[in-house]
């Protein structure tokens, strides 16, 4: 499926709405972590091994109401919501826990 991109606030508010889990990555295009986990959040939206999970990414400079409503305070950040709530977050680049996070929001 890949990493889809928001660019607005409505699109964000439309997206976590859904009974689908979705796996946000808050983001910085200056954020040196962030690109560094990039390329890994964009391999394991590919693989299959998380099917049932849409993967989305917000950069917070470019869209900064989105992650204002979040309350993101320190970059990368991977939210999962569902129905409108998030339900489980991860902060900083940490690849073990990133795959811990997209297991949990499988189940």
């Amino acid at each position: 499926m890949g990493v889809v991109e928001i660019k607005s606030l409505e699109e964000f508010k439309e997206i976590i709405n859904k009974d689908t889990p979705a796996v946000v990555d808050f983001w910085a295009t200056w954020c040196g972590p962030c690109r560094m986990i990039s390329p890994i959040f964009e391999q394991m939206s590919e693989t299959g091994q998380h099917s049932g999970v849409a993967f989305y990414k917000v950069d917070v400079d470019a869209v900064p109401d989105v992650g204002q409503e979040v309350g993101i305070r320190a970059m990368p950040t991977f939210a999962v919501f569902q129905n409108g709530a998030k339900v489980n977050e991860l902060v900083g680049a940490n690849p073990s826990g990133l795959e811990s996070l997209l297991a949990a929001a499988r189940k």
